[in-house]
Formats: structure tokens, C-alpha cells, sequence
């Protein structure tokens, strides 16, 4: 690689700036400096002989600065005289978004979580579900509306389903948006579709067919796989009840499980895909239902390898209010929470083996809020969150024990919580707010 004194200059806006190459490398590959480095990150010389290693780039000198010192130390320090918007705009033209991003904030960590800032909605009514983008940004579903938010919290043109209540949303990449919304009566519409995430744009519209004809459908839980496939749960009017699976790229459909008697696929809460069995969970949990089904479905079996249901079971409060689930492929087990913030364990290996809960999880004491809410799970970087009314919870270890809580007194109990791009959004019930926590970048030594 280029060595200390090979040195580089750079006329920016008429200003200059002279550095090493060593500092322009940390830019990466895949910056707007990738280019100025052959296939040995050694520095390319100009062709004409003699010629200054000057280059010119007609941009803001003032972000360059700010941006070139974060090359040189990690540190970025913004002044007052350049806005953070503008600076951020920079950024994306030099292939430095992440650079700034993580010197914002650090790598996820449940237990350094601190509030960054809270956002004010836009939309009346409760929200229906938060979800953090890939960058860092989040999109927010109230009623038949989704607000847009990039990394940096600027809100982009809301997306508006025209009185078709959102069910669900979910992040392609971070300029698409996939939506789930209802079947309006008698109007054939509804079902799932993809969105610009700047603009609002409508992409693209997945149909559910069904023998050989295009039916109308209500879209549920979403969920998606690392080979570019989206499940969804799906209601028609005639035998369109189960799980359609279309491919991510070309928007087809390319299968559908349909529901079986005596079981609940179409009205399912949750769906994960799980990597190492390469099959779904799906999950139709109290009070959707009156009981709750929790399955494994292989789709290349088409079957349902693994069961759990509360029917049978004893009738104990705890048994019945099963809120959340979420699979640990590591522990082969399925994780449960019910209203009390109990948490629960379902041995995977087991088939409709029984609930073992976990006593010690109960952090609930004193009186109930006026609008309780019910309780999420979440898994990131082995690492448990479950929420439950105004506080959401940190579990760690083989055990899971609780090492820290996060809570904010305004905006009510927490309705739906998201993690991604390093950041945890928390959307609240009662002021249409949502709370951004990151974690603090560790200091530059």
C-alpha cells in the first residue's frame, strides 16, 4: 500500500488540501477515493509527465475539511458554520455515509443504549408498527399512513394507502419499502406492495393467484429471506388463506402454504426465517385469536415440521396470553412473552412440547398504566428485548438474565419496537412518538 509520504492534494472549490495517502485509503474501495488506488492500493500517478498529483473536485470545501479530518482520526467533529444536512449530503457524494454514520454512533449494544432524541408523528391515532431501515432511518404505519424517515431523521414524502389499513412494513434495501395492507370490500385492492422510500412511488403490486386467476387478498405479517424471497400472510375470499412466498426481484409469485384445518396460518402475527433449518415461523398469537399457534413450515417439504399450540393446555392465565414469539436457533428454542412480561421457553426439538417459564423475567410490579400495551420481542447480536408498557428490557447470557432497562416517561407505553442500522426505535401509543437509542461511539484513543 502507498506509504506515508506519498503525499496528494486536492482543490476543492478553489481551496487546497494536501494529505497521505494512507489517510485518503481509509476511505474504502467503494468511496468516491476508491479510484485514485490501483488493485494494491498503491496511489495512481497521473499520465501526463511531471504533472502535479492535484486533483479537482468542484464540491464544498468547508464538508471536505470536516470530512478529511474524519479520515485522518476517526473523530468527527462538525463546526458551527456547516450544516449537519449539508454535510451529511457530502458524504453520500464522496462514499462516506457510513464513515459519518459511525462516528455518530457506535456498533449496536443493547446494554450502552442511550436516547438520542424522540420524534414527533405527523398522523393521528395509535401507531401500528415501527420498523428500522438498513441505514439507520425508520418508517412509521399509522392507520392507512407510512412516514419515511432517513438515517439522519428528515422525514420523506408520506405514503398514503387511500383508507387501507397498513398490517405491516418491511425494508428491502434503503431506497424500497414493502407495505401489507387490507382488502377493502368490494373495491379488489389491498394486499402488498412495493414503495419508493423517498418519493412514495408505488414500484410494484403482488398478486396472490390462485387457480390460474389473480384474487384479492388482505396482507399480513411480513418476513424475508437472505436469498430474496418475502412471505406474507395472506386472507382471500375463497381458499387464499396461508403463506404466499414471492420472489424479491421479479415481484412473482413463487408458492403458497395453504392453511390447514384446525390451524391459523393467514392470521398470523409473525414471521421469521430461520437460517440454519431453512424454514419459517409463523406465529397467530392471543388475542388475534383465542389461542395461540406457533409453527415451523419447510417449504420444500411443504409440511409443517414443528407445533406448539395452547389448546389442550391447562387454563392458566399465563398459558393463554402468549404475546410474542421469536426463534433462537442456537438454544433450539422458541422464546414467548406473555402480558405479565413473563418470559417463556418451547424446546424446538420437541414437537408441542409445553411453555417453561421463566419466573425471574417478571419485571412488572405496581400498577398497570392506563393503556398497556403488549409486549414485543426482539433478538440482535445474542442479545433479548422485550417490551412492556413504557420500558423495554436487555437479556444476555446462556440464562438470559436481565442486565439493563431502557425507559422514558413521555409518550406512553411502547406499541412496537424495531432494531437496525446500529439504532433502536421505539414508537410510543398515547403522543404518536417514537425514541431513537444508539449507542455511543467508544472514544478515540
Amino acid at each position: 500500500m502507498g506509504i506515508q509520504k506519498d503525499t496528494v492534494k486536492f482543490n476543492v472549490g478553489g481551496r487546497i488540501f494536501q494529505t497521505t495517502a494512507t489517510t485518503i485509503a481509509n476511505a474504502g474501495r467503494d468511496s468516491f477515493f476508491g479510484a485514485l488506488f490501483d488493485d494494491n492500493w498503491d496511489l495512481r500517478r497521473q499520465q501526463q509527465p511531471n504533472s502535479r498529483q492535484e486533483f479537482f473536485i468542484d464540491r464544498n470545501p468547508d464538508c471536505f475539511a470536516v470530512l478529511l479530518d474524519l479520515l485522518r482520526t476517526g473523530d468527527l467533529y462538525i463546526p458551527s458554520n456547516v450544516p449537519e444536512r449539508l454535510l451529511c449530503r457530502e458524504a453520500m457524494f464522496y462514499g462516506l455515509t457510513d464513515h459519518v454514520r459511525l462516528a455518530k454512533w457506535g456498533p449496536f449494544d443493547g446494554n450502552r443504549l442511550k436516547l438520542s432524541r424522540s420524534v414527533t408523528g405527523r398522523a393521528p391515532g395509535d401507531g401500528t408498527a415501527i420498523r428500522a431501515g438498513p441505514d439507520g432511518g425508520c418508517c412509521v404505519a399509522h392507520g392507512s399512513m407510512v412516514h419515511v424517515f432517513d438515517w439522519m431523521l428528515e422525514e420523506h414524502p408520506p405514503i398514503n394507502l387511500d383508507y387501507q389499513r397498513v398490517n405491516d412494513i418491511g425494508w428491502i434495501n434503503a431506497e424500497n419499502v414493502l407495505i401489507s395492507a387490507c382488502e377493502r370490500l368490494g373495491k379488489g385492492d389491498g394486499g402488498m406492495g412495493l414503495f419508493s422510500s423517498s418519493t412514495g412511488d408505488l414500484r410494484h403490486k403482488f398478486n396472490v393467484v390462485h387457480d390460474n386467476q389473480i384474487k384479492s387478498f388482505t396482507a399480513g405479517a411480513l418476513g424475508f429471506s437472505p436469498d430474496y424471497k418475502i412471505f406474507a400472510s395472506c386472507k382471500g375470499r375463497s381458499n387464499e388463506y396461508g403463506i404466499g412466498v414471492w420472489d424479491q426481484v421479479t415481484g412473482k409469485q413463487m408458492d403458497f402454504f395453504y392453511e390447514s384445518p384446525g390451524w391459523s396460518l393467514g392470521d398470523a402475527d409473525k414471521l421469521q426465517w430461520l437460517n440454519g433449518s431453512n424454514c419459517l415461523l409463523v406465529a397467530t398469537l392471543f388475542p388475534r385469536k383465542d389461542n395461540c399457534y406457533i409453527s415451523l413450515l419447510d417449504f420444500r417439504e411443504k409440511r409443517m415440521v414443528w407445533s406448539w399450540s395452547d389448546i389442550g393446555a391447562p387454563l392458566t392465565i399465563d398459558e393463554k396470553r402468549v404475546r410474542d414469539a421469536i426463534a433462537m436457533e442456537e438454544c433450539n428454542s422458541i422464546c414467548v412473552v406473555n402480558e405479565y412480561d413473563d418470559l417463556g421457553f418451547i424446546d424446538l426439538r420437541v414437537n408441542g412440547g409445553s411453555v417453561r417459564w421463566s419466573s425471574r423475567s417478571r419485571l412488572l410490579k405496581g400498577k398497570m398504566p392506563d393503556e398497556p400495551c403488549y409486549p414485543k420481542l426482539a433478538l440482535h447480536n445474542e442479545q433479548l428485548f422485550s417490551s412492556m408498557n413504557d420500558c423495554i428490557s436487555v437479556f444476555c447470557g446462556p440464562d438470559w438474565v436481565l442486565t439493563s432497562r431502557l425507559r422514558r416517561s413521555y409518550g406512553g407505553s411502547i406499541c412496537n419496537f424495531s432494531i437496525g442500522g446500529d439504532r433502536l426505535f421505539a414508537l410510543h401509543s398515547e403522543e404518536n412518538v417514537f425514541d431513537v437509542w444508539e449507542t455511543p461511539p467508544l472514544p478515540v484513543i
